[in-house]
């Protein structure tokens, strides 16, 4: 059984995983990056659509043009990279952890390293989690499964689609499915307002006429041996109307109705996860409640943008290389949601530098105010043209805005 020791061992190969390795090598470390699939780059492998890369390289690049990028600074650097290769365990290991990895290349590896980083990602939501009646036939797939179908493996599923939520993934498979020829009826969401980005309600329904159901729900699936066709019932306020149903034919049913992170691993590691995002609970250097293990990144919390994904994790690295050094915050600041905000990560603050900090909104609503207050004293506040559930948001504390603050402290942030 091989063993071998690293400053930082990175889980997951992905955008997250990647930008966090770059930025611990690039302070000197060794690092290491842990994939279980062939090759580096993630889920960006599958999404040959592009709106990629527009705040990171200022370029609209498609999901493996981005991914490529990182995948090429890697190679340069010194980083170590084990591919096929899945992490069964993080242990205690003297003063760090160790991985218990398997491969079929390397059999059992052992990896012990001062740090960890958490970049496992998300994984999608299946039919499971909506318990919607009726059989179970041929023919329901999650959207990121048909997408990997598609446009890695050359397999489209189906002809006649139904998607079922407004997710991101379920949007951008609607355009590509009309691309191909195959029809698409509507997209069916329980919500008052749609679950994705903006743009990709115009770019993706909009443009291709595909009808949007807001505050409905597929109530029945109908079908035996394949999907016939799915009962569609308006929920206006949240209660069922059965006398506005109706029947939509079809034989493919994509679910796009949320991400979950990847969290199995972090919670056997011992990792404190927070019901407001499924992921762990991070302090201001984006340490979990189980030192010396970080996470950053899709498996800390669904981000929208990619080109967040590779900021935050940037952020995180550097966070890793002070641990490495020894350096630590003096003193942190807890900070929580307020009203209208259903979660914002970090859970703390460092009070003598500025801070990076991403909230999702509660609430649909255009002229809207971030108020920044501790103990009924407003700190700070941020207007935005405009906030929305599916879009995160992210903002910068000045390290002035906390300067005065006593050690007890709790911030919070509201929208309204």
């Amino acid at each position: 059984m091989r063993e071998i020791p690293f400053d930082t061992a990175v889980i997951g190969g992905g955008a997250a995983g990647m930008a966090a390795a770059l930025e611990v090598r690039a302070r000197g470390h060794r690092v290491c990056i842990v994939e279980r699939d062939d090759e580096l780059g993630g889920i960006l492998l599958q999404c040959i659509h592009n709106g990629f890369g527009l705040h990171e390289f200022r370029e609209d690049l498609t999901g493996p043009e981005y991914a490529g990028r990182a995948i090429r600074e890697v190679a340069e650097s010194e980083i170590t990279i084990f591919t096929r290769t899945t992490v069964s365990e993080i242990a205690s290991h003297g003063g760090g952890r160790e991985l218990t990895c398997y491969s079929a290349e390397n059999g059992v590896v052992k990896i012990a390293s001062r740090a960890i980083v958490l970049a496992m990602g998300c994984r999608e939501r299946n039919r499971g989690n909506l318990r919607i009646p009726g059989s179970r036939p041929a023919g329901v797939f999650t959207a990121g499964l048909a997408q990997r179908l598609i446009n890695m493996e050359g397999y489209v599923p189906g002809r006649d689609f139904v998607i079922i939520g407004s997710g991101d993934i379920g949007l951008i498979m609607a355009r590509r499915l009309q691309w191909l020829g195959c029809r698409v009826h509507a997209v069916i969401e329980i919500m008052p307002y749609p679950s994705g980005l903006t743009r990709n309600i115009v770019q993706c329904l909009n443009d291709f006429s595909i009808p949007l159901y807001l505050n409905h729900v597929v109530s029945r699936i109908h079908g035996s041996g394949r999907v016939t066709g799915v009962d569609v019932t308006p929920v206006p306020g949240g209660v069922p109307n059965p006398a506005g149903e109706f029947h939509i034919p079809c034989d493919t049913i994509l679910l796009s109705v949320g991400l979950i992170p990847e969290n199995e691993l972090s919670k056997a590691a011992g990792v404190e996860i927070t019901t407001e995002t499924n992921g762990p609970v991070v302090d201001a250097t984006m340490m979990t409640s189980a030192e010396g293990i970080f996470a950053t990144g899709n498996v800390l919390h669904v981000h929208d943008l990619v080109d967040n994904v590779t900021e935050e994790s940037r952020l995180t690295g550097g966070f890793v290389a002070d641990y490495l050094a020894g350096l630590r915050p003096a003193r942190q600041i807890r900070v929580r949601p307020g009203s209208n905000v259903r979660s914002i990560t970090p859970a703390r603050v460092d009070p003598l530098r500025a801070n990076r900090l991403y909230l999702r909104p509660l609430i649909v609503k255009n002229n809207a105010a971030l108020v920044l207050s501790a103990g009924g004293r407003q700190i700070r506040r941020i207007m935005k043209s405009h906030v929305q559930p599916s879009e995160m948001i992210s903002v910068n504390l000045r390290a002035v805005d906390l300067a005065d603050l006593a050690p007890d402290t709790v911030l919070e942030l509201s929208i309204t």
